[in-house]
């Protein structure tokens, strides 16, 4: 980075801290420390919530993802909007009304402690994991821009998230996420134009979209149903559906979100805003991704986008033949690229059809040559560098900057909920209720603080195995479907089955888990399907169990 990158990112990470740290001023308390005191407005709960999603994973994993596989990832979001205005109706009243600090705490009210306590763990697991690769992709970003180890850059954003967490309270997270969402989404349409941009001038718009299309990078719906393929329409509103109603509705990083509304309305609109923003926003993200994939057929990028590995490849006794391939590839790819563009704007269908077929052969060609450069350092993927490598060698000064204070702050902002929601759930339905009780207000202010010191340093030894999870974003999702669906099963039983008690509740969750690794370790299921799974057999072993096990409990 350039003098001026680095003065706007230092400038703009030094305003978002002080400015959440004074929007949090006051938060004394553990009301105030964990629910802002049940005072914020809709459209804070909205952008904070917006925010935690576009974390630096978003950026960093997402558009990598459309750029060596399409634009289909957005179905993944497709039952998005139809769970947010399920939870707006039922979870979001249900859990203001019982007056909780955690989601957990309901189904103690429902269901009995031992519930509660399972599925608190079970919460602490899955969303521990998760905060561990949220904070690995800020760690990809510094070893990319300055050249360091990712251990090394792990352990200091997370230093940086624990301090700025431990101190801020979920009043200044949700804060510093307003100014945080704004410059995302101005950095979103300018990393776009940027990619447009730089195309030759004698490639248009037009001619972007019919290349990217050529090449399948603009598959946003699939039709198709396959119970193995990870992203089709199908799998995306029914798996989808399901994954976001137990995100939203049972994770607690999510749920503390809405529970800081000043009103049962306000905690609605934020769902709601969420409903309406979500898709379009990651729509506008993968076609960036499928944008730069056209740009690089015009502009050569480097054989491994990983810079690191490019530098231990060249010293690989093959790597002289498998440059020269990819070099060949490349020219080869973009000489076929404007051979389709050219027969396209003749209007010739044969010729067209001919050139179609030369150009998706010459990116078959070019990718596998690609693939070689990949085995040189024994890796199978380098997804999440591509988007960085955009960004650092074509957009011009300052603006790196401002690109890489976005992944910055956006890493902050979700690795700091996320912690924030363990720390939260760590104290009050564990601590609080079965180590110690009846304690003052300010000792449990003082444990939370100390429990979001130790989960920032459990994420960050976590964060050490992220190179091993290939795109990022697909492994957070892949994490928390491991679990979801026992969470979210839990909940239907709550809300919806009256006469299903405590032990059914209890063995439904064990049955549903047992059956959601059973489809991981047995099956080629796609991780969508994990949720479905889970909740369905939750609810059916809760059902099954609990006229027997419950009438034994009560003679």
């Amino acid at each position: 980075m350039r003098p001026l990158d680095w003065a706007v990112m230092a400038a703009w990470l030094l305003f978002i801290v002080s400015y959440g740290l004074y929007r949090g001023r006051g938060s004394d308390s553990t009301a105030k420390y964990m629910l802002a005191g049940r005072s914020m407005p809709w459209y804070a709960m909205g952008l904070s919530i917006m925010a935690t999603q576009a974390s630096a994973i978003t950026f960093i994993s997402t558009t990598g993802q459309s750029y060596v596989d399409g634009m289909r990832f957005v179905q993944f979001y497709f039952g998005l909007p139809i769970a947010m205005v399920i939870l707006s109706a039922t979870a979001v009243p249900l859990f203001r009304r019982a007056n909780v600090y955690t989601a957990y705490e309901f189904l103690e009210k429902r269901f009995d402690s031992r519930t509660r306590a399972l599925v608190s763990a079970i919460f602490l697991i899955q969303r521990g994991l998760a905060a561990g690769l949220s904070l690995y992709a800020p760690a990809v970003v510094l070893s990319v821009i300055l050249g360091w180890s990712d251990h090394v850059t792990t352990i200091l954003m997370g230093g940086l998230v624990v301090l700025y967490t431990t101190f801020g309270g979920i009043k200044a997270v949700t804060w510093a996420d307003v100014p945080q969402m704004t410059l995302i989404l101005c950095s979103l349409v300018i990393a776009l134009f940027m990619a447009i941009y730089r195309l030759p001038h004698d490639v248009s718009f037009p001619d972007a979209l019919r290349l990217a299309g050529a090449a399948g990078r603009l598959n946003s719906v699939t039709l198709h149903f396959d119970w193995n393929d990870r992203y089709n329409i199908w799998s995306g509103l029914i798996g989808g559906m399901f994954l976001a109603l137990a995100y939203f509705g049972c994770d607690q990083s999510q749920v503390q979100r809405y529970l800081t509304g000043r009103s049962l309305s306000q905690s609605r609109l934020s769902l709601l805003f969420n409903a309406a923003a979500k898709v379009p926003m990651q729509f506008f993200i993968l076609f960036i991704g499928s944008m730069v994939f056209v740009l690089f057929h015009f502009i050569q990028p480097p054989m491994i986008f990983h810079p690191v590995e490019m530098q231990e490849a060249q010293h690989a006794p093959t790597y002289a033949g498998v440059k020269s391939r990819y070099d060949a590839a490349f020219a080869a790819r973009s000489a076929a690229a404007r051979d389709y563009l050219a027969a396209a704007r003749a209007a010739d269908p044969l010729r067209q059809a001919s050139a179609l077929k030369s150009y998706q052969a010459a990116e078959q060609s070019f990718e596998s040559a690609r693939g070689q450069g990949l085995k040189l350092v024994g890796a199978s993927n380098d997804t999440n560098f591509i988007f960085l490598s955009f960004v650092t060698r074509y957009l011009p000064a300052g603006l790196v900057g401002l690109i890489v204070a976005v992944i910055f702050s956006a890493a902050m902002s979700s690795s700091s909920g996320e912690i924030n929601s363990l720390a939260t759930v760590t104290v009050i339905d564990l601590y609080r209720r079965h180590v110690r009780q009846n304690a003052s207000d300010l000792h449990y202010l003082n444990a939370s603080r100390l429990a979001t010191v130790f989960w920032g340093l459990y994420a960050i030894g976590f964060a050490s195995f992220g190179r091993n999870f290939g795109a990022l974003i697909e492994a957070v999702n892949l994490v928390g479907s491991l679990f979801y669906g026992g969470l979210l099963g839990v909940f239907v039983l709550a809300f919806f089955f009256k006469r299903v008690g405590a032990r059914g509740a209890f063995y439904g969750v064990l049955a549903g888990e047992a059956a959601i690794f059973y489809a991981a370790a047995f099956t080629s299921v796609s991780f969508l399907w994990y949720n479905v799974i889970g909740c369905v057999v939750v609810v059916a072993a809760g059902l099954l169990v609990s006229p027997l096990a419950d009438r034994r409990a009560t003679v």
